[in-house]
C-alpha cells in the first residue's frame, strides 16, 4: 500500500480543491496542515495524520507552535522537510499576529479626500486621472492610477475602474484628477466622463461619492458643487 498522497483522493476530500471552492475559512486546522505535508503515511491520510499531531497538542496551535523538529519527526510519515514546513508557517502567522494593522483612512468628505490625495497630485506637469476604493465605512482600501495624459486631456477606461472596483469589492469610490492648467472648472468633457462613470457604477452596485479636479493650491468638488 502507498502512501496516501492528497492528489490520489476523491476531489470533494482534497483540502486544496476545498480551499478554491469553498475559501480558506472553510478548513479545518488539519486540513491547513495536510496542505502543507501534502501526504501522510502508509497507515493513514494527511489530514489524519495532522489530525492527530493536532490532538497531541490539544488542539491548540499557540501549543504545537512550540514542539521542536525532532518531536515532530517522531509521527510516521512526518520527515524534517515537512516538519520545518509546519513550523514556518506558524512562525509567520506568529509574526502577522504582532503585526499592527495601520489605521485606514475615512473620505467622507471633500476635504478629507482632498487633504488625503493632495501629495499624489501636486506639482504634476500632466493630468491623471485616478480612483479612490472605499469600503462601506468609507475607509481606503485601494487607490489605482487609471490614465495619464498631457496638459488636458486624461483616456480613461470604464472597464477598468469597475474591473478594479469588483477585484477589491469595493462599496464606493472617488474619482480625482489633476489640471495642470490650474483651472478649477470641470470641462464639458469632465462632466460627461463622470455621468458615464456614475451609470456604469451604478449598475454593479458601487457608488460614486465625488469626483476631485485637483491643482497645486486648492480643489474642485462635484458632491459639493451638486453635480453628483
Amino acid at each position: 500500500m502507498g502512501r496516501l498522497v492528497i492528489k490520489n483522493w476523491a476531489e470533494s476530500d482534497r483540502p486544496r480543491e476545498k480551499l478554491v471552492e469553498q475559501g480558506r475559512r472553510a478548513l479545518s486546522d488539519a486540513e491547513l496542515l495536510a496542505i502543507l505535508i501534502s501526504s501522510g503515511s502508509t497507515d493513514e491520510s494527511a489530514v489524519s495524520l495532522c489530525r492527530r499531531i493536532l490532538s497531541d497538542a490539544n488542539n491548540n496551535l499557540n501549543q504545537l507552535s512550540k514542539k521542536e523538529i525532532t518531536e515532530l519527526c517522531r509521527y510516521k510519515g512526518i520527515g524534517k522537510a515537512k516538519a520545518i514546513a509546519i513550523m514556518a508557517a506558524l512562525e509567520l502567522g506568529r509574526r502577522r499576529d504582532m503585526l499592527e494593522e495601520p489605521e485606514k483612512a475615512v473620505l467622507n468628505s471633500s476635504d478629507k479626500a482632498y487633504a488625503y490625495f493632495r501629495s499624489t497630485m501636486v506639482d504634476l506637469p500632466h493630468e491623471e486621472f485616478w480612483v479612490i476604493y472605499l469600503n462601506t465605512a468609507c475607509k481606503v482600501i485601494q487607490s489605482k492610477l487609471i490614465g495619464r495624459g498631457g496638459n488636458d486631456f486624461t483616456p480613461v477606461d470604464l472597464r477598468v475602474i469597475l474591473g478594479y472596483a469588483l477585484e477589491c469589492r469595493a462599496h464606493a469610490m472617488i474619482l480625482a484628477h489633476n489640471h495642470p492648467s490650474g483651472s478649477l472648472h470641470p470641462s464639458q468633457a469632465d462632466r460627461t466622463l463622470t455621468k458615464n462613470i456614475v451609470r456604469g457604477a451604478k449598475a454593479v452596485d458601487v457608488a460614486v461619492h465625488d469626483h476631485l479636479i485637483f491643482t497645486d493650491t486648492a480643489y474642485y468638488s462635484f458632491r459639493d458643487a451638486e453635480l453628483l
